[in-house]
């Protein structure tokens, strides 16, 4: 056997450096290792290793101080490896190899799964929907029934003493280990090993109490298997009502991948249109479902916001005030300001000039078509060997009944899906492992696409190969909105019409594109979510939507102390609009919502005329009001934006160019470089004026002139911000490129 040293780990390690922090790959199969053969102090320097391969030796146990912060494969095969809780410090590891341990059982597999909670690959197999499944669902079942012993048989002493608690949790934890039955006798050992663990927690919970959320119950209403229409948006006197851009067809079909040749009609900018109809484009809202007629008898026709009753806007207004006195919400001073302005890039604005106008959502591919509302844009990741990665050219598009994926640069569009009788409403890129058998390139990371709409079905596909490879049943209403948590790729949130928001475990593909589905989470919302924002610093312990009815915030973590799978929200974000609401102007509708960075999140209503910027971290840290769970956001900026009664004009946020982007019902672009922002900017109490305006570039028409400026719905931008791409409620879609500074 050798020595491990400096020397050996360096002639063994890959790329080749003097410098063991630099290691990314290092091979140690075959050297007859034994577990004291493995120097902690040393090999914790491997600071960067990703791929260690330990094969071929002798090892019962890993040293269990050993931590490798990004080490994310493991090659333990062919080793006599028994102690397998050893491995928990490395919980990074996102592929195992425990192949030919003779002494590794079923039970020790399971305990594998629960103590590395980023663990995918399992022996060259995809095993992320089994995992969940022990980590949440099974571990929830075992907690019930240890709460249920604890109830029957046990109670805090009284006083609480180190020696009466230490005879307690002895005498609990035994009795548990006892009596909870649960799972197949094969994995008792797991079992019990598991049952031990949550029952120390548990009693922890007891005597260490934490501040409980005060959560309503919430009553389960019995769903229409009837899949729901949603209604038109409130449209201008002007706009025939009987036209209708729902039809109803028959509710399942397959997803068939149309030529991408044949369907898009790509418009010139200087190229004149085909001949629009003379009828405004009826708005048809993807984001309401209760609501009455556009314009129902006797009703106001003009374009306004729902109303609230005069006792419930006057209760929240209350409310808003006593949080706002209370916690001190006012705008922050320019320390603050200064402050959470580090993390924005310095960068100069960029000018962006119109490259292409497309028209790829037409129904039965037609050129005339200049109603087809278009809702939702995102442009793919790029995949690293980490999951993560920069962005591409290529951006996806979702209105009608298809899908298309665009490449910005030439406009053609590459792949086009079309499922007749869908409506999409919602799209979102992630990054899963697709798993192709045995060797050392198991698995490799795909970039897959979800999408739904109004048929409550989530589709997913895999772009690169041209494969719509499943769906399944998200809601039986519609849904509103999608999004993965890009720190645990397979993990989707769906909002839906049924007022719910839902996490899904959709696990990873393999060479055959099967897959597996798991509901893991149910938030329980007030009304309709609209969108779905992700702290980026911690986006597996809180959820932010954008409702109907308010910016609401979520806990959803899973497992530890708050093991429920139904929750209600953990508190309101309110803002100083609030406090000017009246009968004809309702403020609580948030339409816009997105993080700029990771503390400064931007969020609009589309009455107030204006974008707010505020503190993510120092909205979170006051405490909420006890009777509604309110906090006032605290503010950092307000940002001039379009004056129009039109919801549903979504904005976006480009972190790496530090801007912020929306639309407005003209066809122009808001945009907003926040790294120029000066502090003096809060002194002057009034609403920063955007970087650049970009007018809606004005395409022609035949026999026409030329195309009044649409209503645009949603914008999304790459990472660079190269390209910006924004989405029209006339079936366009505009690519807008950066000239690159001469």
């Amino acid at each position: 056997m050798e020595k491990i040293t400096e020397k050996l780990l360096l002639e063994k390690g890959s790329p080749k450096s003097n410098k063991l922090e630099q290691i990314k790959t290092l091979n140690l199969s075959g050297l007859g290792l034994k577990p004291q053969d493995l120097p902690v102090r040393l090999l914790s320097r491997l600071r960067s290793l990703e791929r260690w391969d330990l094969s071929g030796n002798s090892l019962q146990a890993l040293p269990k101080s050993l931590e490798l912060p990004a080490l994310c494969y493991l090659d333990l095969s062919d080793n006599q490896m028994e102690d397998v809780t050893t491995l928990e410090p490395l919980g990074s590891l996102q592929e195992l190899k425990m192949e030919d341990n003779l002494y590794i059982t079923v039970s020790d597999n399971y305990k594998l799964m629960v103590l590395l909670p980023k663990l995918r690959i399992y022996n060259g197999k995809d095993v992320s929907t089994s995992a969940n499944h022990l980590r949440f669902v099974y571990s929830e079942n075992l907690r019930t029934r240890i709460i249920a012993v604890w109830e029957k048989s046990f109670s805090l002493p009284d006083p609480i003493t180190a020696e009466k608690l230490s005879a307690l949790e002895k005498s609990f934890v035994s009795t548990a280990r006892q009596q909870v039955k649960y799972g197949p006798s094969s994995v008792s050992d797991f079992t019990k090993w598991r049952v031990e663990i949550i029952a120390k927690e548990y009693l922890r919970s007891l005597t260490e109490p934490k501040e409980e959320l005060e959560c309503k119950g919430s009553t389960d209403t019995k769903e229409s298997s009837t899949v729901s229409t949603p209604t038109k948006r409130k449209q201008n006197p002007s706009v025939d009502t009987n036209i209708s851009l729902m039809p109803r067809k028959k509710l399942r079909s397959d997803l068939p991948a149309s030529p991408a040749g044949t369907s898009p009609c790509k418009l010139g900018l200087t190229r004149k249109l085909q001949t629009l109809s003379h009828s405004p484009a009826v708005r048809v809202s993807p984001r309401k479902l209760s609501q009455p007629p556009a314009t129902p008898p006797g009703a106001q026709t003009g374009a306004q916001a729902p109303r609230r009753g005069p006792k419930v806007r006057q209760a929240k207004e209350d409310a808003g005030a006593q949080t706002k006195l209370k916690n001190g919400a006012e705008p922050r001073r320019d320390a603050d300001w200064l402050s959470s302005m580090k993390s924005c890039s310095k960068t100069p604005p960029v000018r962006l000039k119109p490259l292409h106008v497309l028209q790829c959502h037409s129904k039965q591919d037609s050129s005339e078509d200049f109603s087809t509302q278009l809702w939702a844009c995102a442009f793919q990741p790029l995949p690293d060997t980490t999951g993560a990665g920069g962005g591409s050219r290529l951006v996806a598009t979702c209105g009608g009944d298809s899908l298309c994926v665009i490449d910005c640069e030439t406009g053609i569009v590459m792949k086009k899906y079309k499922v007749p009788g869908e409506e999409f409403f919602s799209l979102s890129w992630s990054t899963v492992l697709m798993s192709r058998g045995g060797g050392a390139s198991a698995a490799r990371h795909c970039s897959v696409l979800a999408a739904g709409g109004k048929r409550g079905l989530v589709k997913l596909i895999h772009p690169r190969n041209n494969v719509a490879y499943g769906e399944f049943r998200a809601s039986r209403k519609a849904l509103s909105v999608l999004r993965f948590n890009h720190h645990q790729g397979n993990f989707l949130f769906t909002g839906s019409y049924d007022n719910k928001i839902v996490l899904w475990d959709i696990g990873g593909v393999d060479s055959q594109y099967n897959y597996k589905v798991v509901q893991l989470l149910v938030l329980d919302i007030s009304t309709t979510p609209l969108h779905i924002c992700l702290p980026p610093a911690s986006p597996s312990s809180h959820l932010l939507t954008a409702c109907e009815d308010g910016l609401l915030c979520y806990d959803t973590r899973l497992g530890g102390s708050n093991s429920t799978t139904k929750r209600t929200k953990e508190m309101e974000i309110t803002f100083p609009i609030y406090k000017k609401e009246d009968k004809d102007h309702d403020y609580h509708t948030i339409d816009g919502l997105s993080f700029l960075t990771d503390d400064i999140v931007a969020s609009k209503n589309y009455m107030h005329c204006s974008i707010y910027l505020w503190s993510w971290g120092g909205t979170k840290a006051q405490r909420p009001d006890k009777k509604d769970r309110s906090v006032c956001a605290v503010v950092l900026a307000e940002l001039q934006w379009a004056n129009t009664e039109i919801p549903y004009l979504a904005l976006n946020t480009c972190p790496g160019q530090a801007y912020v982007v929306c639309g407005d019902d003209k066809g122009r672009l808001w945009t907003y470089n926040i790294s120029k922002l000066q502090k003096n900017s809060l002194h002057t109490g009034k609403p920063i004026l955007p970087t650049e305006m970009l007018e809606w570039p004005t395409p022609v028409r035949k026999n026409h002139g030329q195309v009044e400026g649409p209503s645009i719905n949603s914008v999304a931008m790459d990472p660079e911000l190269h390209f910006l791409v924004a989405l029209s409620d006339r079936n366009m879609v505009i690519v807008w490129k950066r000239e690159e500074s001469v």
